[in-house]
């Protein structure tokens, strides 16, 4: 947790150069998974692949892979049946913990609810691994195993490269920006011949996993920003010349605009996608390039900070899960290419958006902890 929290501080100028700134027992799903079995949507993503470099370990977490494999299209109902479960289980923890405060039995108590509590935040972290997995799903992209398993000859590729596929969840606007970024952090140019994609280079594992992680967290700043830039472009008008960061929407305002997005990118009528939001601000003076590089220094990190202390652990699970053990050895290189390079790179950005989504998903029915 410490080595990702010291991550988002250091490469957050490495990710924004351009703009300065365990229960044993598994709980069947409820009735509402199972007689949704019986709708199958027309349209529906493909099945996750099953080569993820991190793998659930807990009970809801196993639960929600299998139905991710087998049923993807009632994969929002096993969610939100599992969230309820364990959002239930660690309220009455609780509860039994607080009634038994003036009995002996207290710490007893408190122990349990510590327990479960610990317990519930695993199985929420592989509750939103497995919703950005979907999420990758739907645009035909899987997650790139473990680099281990991506080494032919010695030399690290990653085939097929999925550009075009992880670049189509980006309007045009921000897509320039996430170009801009491939430029700063991997030196890659708009063009390139194969012979330049192609051709052998060598990066060191920890710089690589550093990349990644900058790129992470560049992602989830993106969904956040475009958010906010909505967000006061629905000010009302007594609050048009408040400065930016100085003003809090209305709870009506606020909250429809949450949810709008977020339900939207969870495939539930209503939903507000980024390429939407971006879409409905073409006939504004505002652009998102402007809105980002006009941002003051702790707005900027407001955007760019991870909500969740469960999102804090998934990306640090998921990276150790990706490159493995990274050391600060000289000699710890690896063989690859730019366009390889690029792939991680572009899956990263996905990655922190995707993330950005599940934490509102998620939140709307589990409380999740303040990073």
């Amino acid at each position: 947790m410490a080595a990702v929290t010291s991550l988002s501080q250091t490469h957050l100028n490495l990710s924004l150069p351009s703009y300065t700134f365990t229960s044993s027992i598994t709980t069947p799903l409820n009735n509402l998974y199972l007689r949704r079995r019986r709708r199958k949507p027309s349209n529906f993503p493909a099945k996750c692949s099953v080569n993820l470099p991190l793998k659930p370990s807990s009970p809801a977490g196993k639960s929600l892979s299998t139905v991710l494999q087998n049923d993807p299209h009632f994969f929002y109902d096993a969610v939100l049946s599992e969230l309820r479960r364990l959002s239930g289980d660690r309220d009455d923890a609780f509860t039994r913990f607080q009634l038994s405060l003036a009995s002996p039995e207290a710490s007893l108590h408190r122990r349990i609810a510590e327990l479960k509590e610990a317990e519930c935040q695993v199985a929420v972290e592989d509750a939103l691994y497995m919703i950005i997995s979907y999420k990758f799903s739907e645009i035909r992209v899987p997650l790139v195993p473990s680099l281990s398993r991506c080494v032919y000859n010695g030399r690290l590729e990653i085939l097929p490269s999925k550009d075009w596929e992880l670049e189509s969840i980006h309007t045009p606007e921000i897509l320039e920006l996430v170009r801009e970024h491939l430029s700063v952090v991997l030196g890659w140019k708009a063009g390139s011949n194969v012979s330049v994609n192609w051709s052998t280079t060598e990066v060191r594992r920890q710089h690589l996993s550093q990349v990644y992680v900058g790129s992470v967290l560049f992602g989830y700043f993106l969904k956040s920003a475009s958010l906010r830039l909505r967000l006061e472009h629905n000010l009302p008008p007594t609050l048009e010349n408040v400065p930016c960061g100085n003003w809090t929407p209305s709870p009506e305002l606020g909250s429809q605009v949450t949810k709008d997005v977020v339900f939207g990118q969870m495939g539930i009528p209503g939903f507000t996608s980024l390429s939407q939001v971006s879409e409905r601000l073409e006939n504004t003076d505002a652009k998102l390039r402007c809105y980002v590089t006009g941002l003051d220094r702790e707005t900027r990190n407001v955007c760019a900070k991870l909500k969740s202390q469960e999102g804090v652990e998934l990306i640090e699970k998921h990276c150790g899960a990706l490159f493995g053990n990274c050391s600060d050895d000289k000699d710890d290189v690896i063989l690859t290419s730019l366009s390889s390079m690029k792939r991680l790179v572009l899956e990263a950005v996905a990655f922190g958006c995707f993330l950005w989504d599940a934490e509102q998903f998620i939140g709307h029915i589990y409380k999740l902890k303040d990073n």
